[in-house]
């Protein structure tokens, strides 16, 4: 088995996250979007300038998506909306789990048929009530349930294959996936990582179908090719990553979000840019984002 390639990034500037999440990069304003899931706010980086600017949300955010228009989607404690472009909230699309109140939604990310799949976490104990569950046209359809922490989802260049990691269970599973319908069928295990350092966060696929996950706790984000191998490692200077986007005009920049979260004062000192967001260049490009069709 050849050594993986190791690669390095650069840290931007600008404010740290308590918990930055679910970056996605807009080809059409060329800017970068996140959230901060704890401040909680949405982020937008712009690289022209090296400026960030922060929209603040009333509630815990666990992902956005670009729509079709400038608007954002964002996905709140228990109610997805419409984020517009002049920073306020449109009414809630879905609320689909108002009987469970102890969970809210996390990491999710838009199909290229325009729907917005996304997964639901138990916010107060690690326990396996979450759920992933579809929106389009203002539907909300609920797909797969036993969840305890939802993340990675992620789509090949095909549409025909989705990756979706249970963070606390350790593993990355990849579906057979029908962008006509929306349908997950024969789930299987792509990656065990029982016994590792880091456990599987955020993730995103580039041009080559090569799945890039971002490791919490692990301190990298780690390149797996479609049979699983692992052959590309971003070593961090952080310890949380906790998701990665591609972007830039020809998308050959690999975007990454940190966390600060639950870090002592001592590994605060030893992290000073935790929270930060990063940029790699790994030598591959990636897509387009997915758009909610507005």
């Amino acid at each position: 088995m050849s050594t993986p390639a190791r690669l390095t990034a650069d840290v931007l500037q600008g404010p740290a996250s308590i918990l930055g999440e679910s970056p996605v990069w807009c080809d059409r304003r060329q800017k970068l979007f996140y959230v901060d899931s704890r401040a909680p706010a949405a982020r937008i980086y712009d690289p022209a300038t090296g400026e960030t600017t922060s929209i603040p949300l009333p509630e815990i955010t666990g992902s956005l998506c670009l729509t079709t228009s400038d608007d954002l989607l964002v996905a709140m404690t228990r109610s997805i909306s419409v984020l517009r472009a002049d920073g306020t909230l449109g009414p809630a699309l879905a609320a689909p789990e108002t009987d469970k109140p102890d969970n809210r939604f996390n990491d999710g990310r838009c199909d290229r048929a325009g729907r917005f799949i996304v997964g639901t976490m138990n916010d107060k104990a690690r326990l396996p009530t979450g759920a992933l569950w579809q929106l389009q046209a203002g539907d909300c359809r609920h797909v797969a349930d036993d969840i305890i922490v939802p993340n990675s989802i992620a789509f090949t260049p095909d549409d025909k294959l989705m990756y979706f990691a249970d963070t606390y269970r350790h593993v990355i599973h990849v579906y057979d996936y029908d962008i006509g319908s929306g349908a997950l069928r024969n789930r299987r295990l792509f990656s065990d990582m029982k016994g590792w350092k880091g456990r599987p966060d955020g993730s995103q696929i580039d041009a080559e179908g090569c799945l890039w996950n971002a490791e919490y706790a692990g301190g990298r984000v780690t390149r797996y090719t479609p049979d699983g191998r692992i052959d590309r490692v971003i070593e961090l200077p952080v310890s949380q990553p906790t998701s990665c986007t591609f972007g830039g005009r020809n998308f050959d920049e690999l975007y990454i979000t940190t966390a600060k979260q639950r870090l002592t004062p001592e590994q605060l000192a030893a992290e000073p840019h935790a929270g930060a967001v990063f940029v790699a260049r790994p030598g591959v490009c990636g897509l387009p984002e997915g758009r909610y069709a507005s």
